[in-house]
């Protein structure tokens, strides 16, 4: 008991537990639709776009909120632009995208004369470096993203299953996945001092994607989500604690290592019931 107590005696660690665990219920809450809509390498995309937005806001000294939604907005805007004037299809644009976006981050980041450690901390999160404000500010995301998603929650519902029906119901599709968008932003610029702009995807995408193994029910889907990315906080930063390694990157592994480790899990069930 002591070995998972102990690392929770610092009041760093205590801020980095708070803040990853109201990360794991706003990544949880919006990666659940970000799978159900099969938007995960835009939810990726996203999450490399942001880095040159913050990379300016660091070096402007502004908040970082206003140039990663500055820098979204130019990346979801240039994706619609590219597909609507050539014959290439979304993917492709995001794909150009994804990387050049990502590069202009890192050009952004070396005019700082502290480029290492500024790039480090975009990339890859400093979760044992979060202040107060910071988890203050990580709680009032995770408020507005439950609120949000349960305003927005038959618009999402019918939009991830039936685009087609949600415009003959007239839930405004298009306003619908610009809302599932910013919400996304909004996730990974929440994260970005927890896990990296790199990193976060872990998050969005692992709990989520092993919740879909264990449920049905959307509900019941964002609930095991939140669990499996709490229990994920809990485990990367004891491990790191005990391990030496980096909390952010070890929180990510252990998100997305849930995944294969229930998916390995089912098939053995499966392998035993036909045996039986």
């Amino acid at each position: 008991m002591d070995w998972l107590v102990d690392p929770f005696r610092l009041d760093l660690m205590r801020r980095a537990l708070v803040a990853g665990l109201l990360v794991a219920v706003t990544t949880s809450l919006v990666g659940t639709w970000v799978v159900l809509r099969g938007m995960a390498f835009m939810g990726d995309a996203l999450a490399h776009g942001v880095v040159p937005g913050l990379a300016a806001a660091l070096l402007l000294g502004i908040h970082p909120v206003v140039g990663a939604f500055a820098a979204a907005a130019v990346m979801v805007g240039a994706i619609a632009a590219i597909h609507r004037a050539t014959r290439l299809r979304e993917d492709t644009a995001i794909g150009l995208l994804f990387v050049g976006m990502l590069a202009l981050g890192v050009v952004v980041v070396s005019r700082s004369r502290s480029f290492a450690v500024d790039l480090v901390a975009i990339l890859f999160g400093d979760v044992l470096g979060v202040s107060t404000g910071d988890v203050v500010a990580s709680g009032v995301v995770a408020a507005a993203t439950a609120v949000a998603v349960a305003l927005l929650y038959r618009p999402l519902l019918v939009l991830s299953f039936n685009e087609e029906k949600a415009e003959v119901l007239s839930l405004h599709p298009r306003a619908t996945h610009l809302a599932l968008l910013v919400l996304v932003t909004l996730a990974i610029v929440s994260s970005f001092r927890t896990v990296g702009a790199l990193l976060v995807f872990g998050l969005l995408i692992g709990p989520p994607a092993t919740a879909s193994l264990l449920t049905r029910r959307v509900p019941a889907m964002m609930a095991v989500a939140a669990a499996v990315g709490a229990a994920s906080v809990v485990t990367g930063l004891v491990l790191g604690y005990h391990l030496d390694t980096a909390g952010g990157a070890t929180m990510a592994l252990v998100a997305i290592s849930s995944f294969f480790v229930v998916l390995a899990l089912r098939a053995l069930r499966r392998g035993v019931d036909a045996a039986g």
